[in-house]
C-alpha cells in the first residue's frame, strides 16, 4: 500500500517510533495524520509538525480508542491505515504484582484488540485498509529479562496473525512491527541490554523499513534483518535455542 492520499492514525505518536512514522507518512503525502498519546504537550507538537490532529488517548481504554477513531474520521474521513504503536516498559516475572501484568496486557494486547474492533469492519466495507501493530522481536523470540514484556509481545504477534488469517482475503492488510532495540525514551536506560546485540536503530531508519514493507504488504516488518535468522534457528532446534538464550541471560542480566 502506498501512503500518499491515505488517512492515517498512529498511537504512541508523541515521540520515538510513533513520531518518526508520523513524519515519514507526512513526507510520503498522507492525506491526514491523527496522532494519539498520553503526552499531550509533545503530542500537540508532533501533530503541528505534520499538519495533523492530536487526540490525547489512553490506549488501554476502549472508549478512548473509539473516541480517537471518531475524531480521525470527523477530521479526514474513513481511516485507511491504523498504526497501533503505543507501548511501555514495565518489566517483571511471574511474581510481579497483577497490576503490572494487567498494564502490560492492556497496552500491548488489548489496545490492538480495541483498534481492530473500531476499524476493521469499516475498512472492509470501504474496500480495504491496513493495520500495523507494533510488537517487538521479543514477540517472535523472547526477552531474557522480563516475562511481562515477552509474554504480552508474543500475544500481540499472535493477535496480528489471527487478523491476517481472518480478514486477509477480504481486503485487510496486516503487518506486525518487530524491531530489536530502537533509540527511544523507552530504551534510554537499556542501551547496553541484550536487545542491542545487533545495534541500536534510530527511529527514522525504522520508519523507512515500515514504509518499504507496507509497500510490499508483507506481514513481518523486521528492521533488524538478523531477527529472521534467529526465528529460523529457534524453529530448527528449540532446545539449542533456549540454551543460547540462557547464555545471553547470563551475559547481559546483572
Amino acid at each position: 500500500m502506498k501512503i500518499a492520499g491515505k488517512n492515517v492514525v498512529i498511537t504512541g505518536g508523541a515521540s520515538g517510533i510513533g513520531k518518526a512514522l508520523a513524519e515519514r507518512f507526512h513526507a510520503e503525502g498522507a492525506k491526514g495524520i491523527t496522532v494519539a498519546d498520553l503526552q499531550e504537550g509533545p503530542l500537540q507538537e508532533v501533530a503541528k509538525s505534520v499538519n495533523g490532529l492530536a487526540v490525547p488517548t489512553n490506549v488501554g481504554k476502549e472508549s478512548d480508542i473509539q473516541n480517537l477513531v471518531a475524531k480521525a474520521e470527523e477530521a479526514y474521513g474513513p481511516i485507511d491505515i491504523f498504526v497501533s504503536n503505543a507501548g511501555l516498559a514495565r518489566y517483571g516475572w511471574e511474581e510481579t504484582p497483577n497490576d503490572i501484568w494487567q498494564l502490560n496486557w492492556d497496552v500491548h494486547v488489548m489496545a490492538h484488540v480495541y483498534a481492530a474492533r473500531a476499524v476493521v469492519d469499516k475498512m472492509i466495507a470501504n474496500g480495504g485498509g491496513y493495520l500495523v501493530n507494533t510488537a517487538s522481536a521479543a514477540g517472535l523470540l523472547s526477552q531474557v529479562d522480563s516475562a511481562t514484556y515477552a509474554t504480552t509481545k508474543h500475544a500481540a504477534v499472535a493477535f496480528a496473525e489471527t487478523l491476517s488469517i481472518r480478514y486477509g482475503d477480504k481486503g485487510l492488510r496486516v503487518s506486525v512491527l518487530c524491531p530489536q532495540q530502537v533509540r527511544t525514551a523507552m530504551t534510554k536506560d537499556r542501551l547496553g541490554s541484550v536487545a542491542s546485540v545487533d545495534g541500536t536503530m534510530e527511529p527514522e531508519e525504522l520508519a523507512d523499513c515500515v514504509v518499504e514493507t507496507m509497500d510490499k504488504e508483507e506481514f513481518l516488518i523486521l528492521p533488524h534483518p538478523q531477527v529472521r535468522e534467529y526465528i529460523q534457528r529457534k524453529a530448527t532446534d528449540y532446545d539449542r535455542w533456549l540454551k543460547g538464550m540462557r547464555k545471553l541471560r547470563d551475559a547481559y542480566v546483572k
